[in-house]
């Protein structure tokens, strides 16, 4: 005989979280950005794991395809915030690196070094190799001897010991990399990627991001505006933060929350070839003074003076002492 399913004679309560799905997906009219509070509250019960797998595909999709907003974007920081525990570590430049490059080298890394041995701090964070074709700084940590570090207390000793640390996002918000790993899922990178840029885990006095899609960059300078941080955002080469120095730059920054903007020009009167292939031993090479290349040069000493800058230095003398940086820097990996 066959058994049927009992018939349904109530109606079931929602879901808490339904609300913020329908907030963003109630169609061309009905549909609006969340308020900060909302966005709060919503990142909140994400991180809590207080949310269905179908609610979180759709709210992610649904911010994807809206585009957050600087609203939502410090709300989602602040419910991240609220839930670290990282202990008062002091911390110069908050350097996120999500992207992966694709056409250059990672010469950013060369410059993170670089700044470490002249006594910033520099705390740097990534999610891991997501997407296919790219070469990402997890993969060359320990050819640079870039201190890699799994928690907080390990990176308290990076940077006392190196001025410089690399701790992966899985390791101090699992629930983010878990998003950030939908994107062979869901078919499409999440707003996770942009917000792990913002997120600045420690405080740092500056928070460098790169965003590499037109139209973003000032929606990330208004979010970390709101939030009272000093970030400066670029549009950096692959995403990455890293000076192109074949093209202009334009840096929004952010200082007590008050925004300003300033333009770099390019470096270059004419634009390099890209390499044919991305070989990581040419970053050995460079560093060790065994090779001159324009290009790697002139993209690192930008992005270290993109670094001073976001310190206090103004542009001029951020080159001039990044040159001095580079030139006597200790050659040995």
């Amino acid at each position: 005989m066959t058994e049927y399913a009992p018939l349904t004679l109530e109606t079931p309560a929602e879901h808490p979280f339904a609300p913020f799905v329908r907030i963003l997906g109630k169609g061309k009219r009905g549909a609006r950005n969340m308020t900060r509070e909302e966005a709060r509250e919503a990142m909140g019960m994400v991180l809590d794991e207080k949310v269905e797998d179908t609610q979180l595909g759709a709210f992610l999709m649904l911010l994807r395809h809206k585009e957050e907003s600087a609203e939502e974007l410090a709300g989602f920081t602040e419910a991240v915030r609220e839930r670290l525990n990282a202990p008062p570590l002091s911390v110069d430049i908050d350097w996120p690196t999500y992207a992966g490059k694709k056409r250059h080298l990672p010469w950013y890394l060369l410059a993170a070094k670089c700044l470490a041995q002249n006594g910033v701090k520099v705390l740097m964070h990534g999610g891991g190799a997501h997407t296919a074709g790219r070469l990402y700084s997890e993969q060359l940590l320990g050819l640079l001897g870039v201190p890699l570090a799994r928690n907080w207390q390990e990176v308290g000793s990076a940077l006392e010991q190196h001025n410089l640390a690399f701790i992966p996002l899985a390791d101090w918000a699992p629930q983010l990399q878990r998003m950030i790993d939908l994107r062979n899922t869901l078919g499409l990178r999440s707003p996770i990627h942009s917000l792990a840029r913002i997120l600045n885990p420690l405080g740092a006095r500056c928070g460098l991001q790169s965003i590499f899609h037109p139209g973003y960059q000032s929606v990330h300078r208004d979010a970390s505006g709101l939030l009272g941080d000093h970030a400066i955002v670029v549009k950096g080469d692959g995403g990455e933060v890293e000076i192109n120095p074949d093209t202009i730059s334009h840096l929004y920054g952010t200082t007590d929350g008050q925004p300003w903007d300033e333009e770099w020009p390019a470096l270059s009167d004419r634009r390099h070839v890209k390499p044919a292939t991305l070989d990581p031993q040419q970053l050995i090479a460079l560093w060790k003074g065994e090779v001159q290349d324009s290009y790697p040069q002139l993209a690192l000493i930008s992005t270290i003076a993109l670094a001073l800058r976001g310190l206090g230095l103004p542009r001029d003398e951020a080159f001039e002492r990044a040159e001095q940086f580079w030139a006597n820097r200790d050659t040995s990996i």
